[in-house]
């Protein structure tokens, strides 16, 4: 019923200082511009998903709200919104499963450069039934344009979501059995805790819980996003050459990768990068 993650969304003070934050970053252009209904947006669209920021825009109660969120929370992760190829059948499903969606409404965009238009049929569900995670489903019209690549070593995919969970019972029963993601990893340290990976198109929702007894009544969380490069020397040269606080490369938990941390310029997300692992070549 989910065929991927869409898009995530970020919420940021100002818009023109998250593009630029995040054009360094991807070292790619955005691929789509708009406003409206309380809010500018800016879109990056990578080879499998697209971020989202999102500022206020303007004195309507939608803008108000977005607002009051920034004030709370700070910059940062704001939902998360999954792709599906039928909409009407998934909101069945999610109603059947108690997820309380909303009605499904269509919404169009226009770019403010091209001015192309995309349209979508959405919905989301209760936040109190998503464990205090914001959840929007979509069935796009056509897909959206690539960001352009502007120099060498920019972001290819995303490769992960991170959310963590006090309760990671409930949450397995949320990503696997309700909303149907493939359960590719579950897995118990006594130093880091619980680890599980859903397979959600090309890439994975981590869910994660720290060890040790936890409050299970305290929402669920989005904590940060690790994306895809080919060659993560280039980009950390890349990267620290531009004024980017970042880490050393070092090895990954996955045998055979590589990642680094971005410290900043990130918009409150905490970010990773990672090379993957070579494929092995096939004999055939």
């Amino acid at each position: 019923m989910i065929a991927g993650l869409d898009h995530v969304v970020v919420l940021v003070n100002e818009i023109e200082a998250a593009v630029a934050a995040y054009q360094t970053l991807f070292a790619r252009t955005p691929s789509w511009r708009n406003a409206g209904d309380g809010a500018v947006r800016a879109l990056f669209t990578l080879d499998n998903a697209t971020l989202e920021l999102m500022a206020p825009d303007g004195d309507s109660d939608a803008a108000k709200r977005i607002r009051t969120l920034l004030a709370e929370q700070g910059e940062g992760m704001a939902s998360l919104c999954f792709r599906t190829d039928d909409i009407a059948k998934l909101h069945r499903r999610l109603d059947r499963l108690a997820l309380k969606p909303e009605p499904v409404t269509e919404v169009e965009s226009r770019d403010e450069a091209s001015g192309a238009v995309l349209s979508w049929k959405r919905t989301r569900t209760s936040t109190d039934a998503t464990r205090g995670v914001r959840m929007f489903f979509l069935e796009l019209g056509k897909p959206r344009p690539l960001s352009v690549r502007t120099v060498p070593a920019s972001i290819t995919a995303m490769d992960h979501v991170v959310v963590s969970t006090a309760d990671p019972e409930r949450a397995a029963a949320l990503y696997g059995a309700r909303l149907g993601l493939d359960m590719a990893l579950d897995r118990s340290h006594p130093e880091w805790g619980r680890l599980m990976f859903f397979r959600c198109g090309d890439l994975i929702v981590e869910v994660t819980s720290k060890p040790g007894k936890a409050d299970e009544t305290k929402p669920d969380r989005l904590r940060g996003i690790c994306w895809r490069v080919t060659d993560l020397d280039a980009t950390h040269a890349r990267l620290a050459a531009a004024g980017v606080d970042v880490s050393e490369v070092r090895t990954g938990r996955k045998p055979g990768t590589r990642v680094m941390t971005v410290k900043s310029g990130t918009c409150g997300v905490p970010t990773l990068l990672v090379q993957p692992a070579p494929k092995l070549a096939t004999v055939e």
